[in-house]
């Protein structure tokens, strides 16, 4: 079982280190990128109008030149967040582990809570409300049953007694995750002994700004996603798993890797220079 431990005196974060860390990641990502679609799986237009012949005769080359390259970026970015998690949590707390197996023993009547519950908010008979429905689980116990989860994220600082649990997912999560996520999080908190101490429902960053602003509806039948306590959103997540101001580092990191990618994928792979104001975009 890993352990997660906060401490008051100690939750100082090095943020040297946790620049470093988050650098490391998501240089290791571009540079995967950057290698696959330059080297290993190139966009090669003849190949491209041999196999699609129709789709190369309506529409130009370079868009399913830049199809080919978002392929092969959002699906190692999509896998990318529990490797930054996992690499500021061990600056920031000493160890953290993605995919961890959490083993316990969880009250009958307790697990049936839990399957009730997940039932209710299913068939919208409840409104999601994190801290009623968890005092009602709690409160079931019953004959022990030996339960497993495998947490996203558990991380361990070795001076305090305290677990926490990260269930990250992306942005703009499905429903069938969060409901997984949601029964995981029941479980763990339920485990006899109470091994862990929070666990929360973790957004990697905000497409809608502000957290009174998020408006994904997908998740909001599982939590009420604006104000239950289990729930955090960019900031909130990332201050937690490595202490204050790693958003903001994050942010920091991302932009001044992103004029030198951007410069990459026009000459390199585009074949053209960068146009004028190329780099005004940036993460904020």
């Amino acid at each position: 079982m890993f352990f997660f431990f906060f401490d008051d005196n100690s939750n100082k974060p090095d943020h040297n280190n946790v620049s470093e860390a988050i650098l490391s990641v998501i240089k290791k990502l571009m540079d995967g990128v950057m290698n696959n679609v330059l080297f290993k799986h190139p966009f090669i237009v003849e190949d491209f109008s041999k196999d699609k012949p129709l789709y190369a005769a309506l529409v130009p080359n370079e868009i399913w030149k830049g199809s080919h390259f978002e392929r092969r970026f959002t699906t190692p970015f999509g896998k990318a967040w529990q490797s930054l998690a996992v690499a500021v949590g061990k600056t920031y707390h000493g160890q953290c582990g993605q995919e961890v197996k959490v083993e316990g023993l969880v009250g009958k009547e307790s697990l049936r809570r839990i399957q009730e519950v997940i039932n209710k908010l299913e068939t919208r008979e409840l409104s999601p409300n994190w801290n009623e429905e968890l005092k009602y689980i709690l409160e079931g116990g019953g004959q022990p049953i030996p339960v497993t989860v495998i947490c996203d994220i558990l991380a361990t600082n070795n001076t305090t007694g305290k677990t926490y649990a990260f269930e990250l997912k992306g942005p703009l999560p499905n429903s069938d995750q969060t409901k997984v996520s949601k029964e995981k999080m029941f479980k763990l908190l339920a485990m006899q002994g109470r091994p862990i101490e929070e666990a929360y429902f973790a957004l990697p960053y905000n497409p809608y700004r502000i957290k009174e602003n998020y408006s994904w509806t997908l998740p909001a039948r599982w939590f009420d996603m604006k104000h239950d306590p289990c729930v955090l959103i960019g900031e909130e997540t990332w201050n937690l798993i490595g202490g204050e101001g790693t958003y903001q580092l994050f942010i920091n990191e991302v932009n001044k890797l992103g004029k030198h990618y951007k410069e990459r994928i026009y000459r390199e792979y585009l074949g053209i220079e960068p146009p004028e104001g190329f780099d005004v975009d940036i993460l904020r």
